[in-house]
């Protein structure tokens, strides 16, 4: 169990990672002109860049503490964030009748789920 939950929360930082760091070295407009990504204009660019910032924040705090062996309970506590990211990119998206992207959010969701999960479990990370 515990290498299905490394592998997918190596997975998941990854993705937030990337995504992360798209909106916040990616100017908004940008952003907006990509598949999916008409959301960026309903929002203040400084939002979005924040937005950027935690996902990045919350990309480390999955598999950093875990990895370092130091306040492990970050880790789930980082998955519990960016699931309420994912909620949240589910109601802007069905408010904007992207339902793809909305199916595409809870499956992020369910695997973020899975991570906190298992990580708030009493055998959260044995080898």
């Amino acid at each position: 169990m515990n290498t299905a939950l490394w592998i997918v929360a190596g997975l998941l930082a990854a993705a937030f990672l990337v995504a992360g760091a798209n909106k916040l070295f990616i100017p908004r407009e940008k952003l907006a002109k990509a598949p999916g990504g008409g959301w960026a204009l309903d929002f203040d660019a400084g939002f979005v860049k924040a937005l950027g910032a935690v996902e990045v924040l919350g990309a480390a705090g999955l598999v950093l503490p875990g990895w370092l062996g130091i306040a492990q309970i970050l880790a789930p506590s980082a998955a519990v964030g960016l699931g309420l990211i994912m909620i949240g990119a589910a109601v802007v998206e069905s408010r904007r009748r992207e339902f793809v992207h909305v199916l595409v959010n809870v499956v992020y969701l369910a695997l973020i789920l899975f991570v906190a999960v298992g990580r708030f479990g009493p055998e959260s990370f044995t080898k």
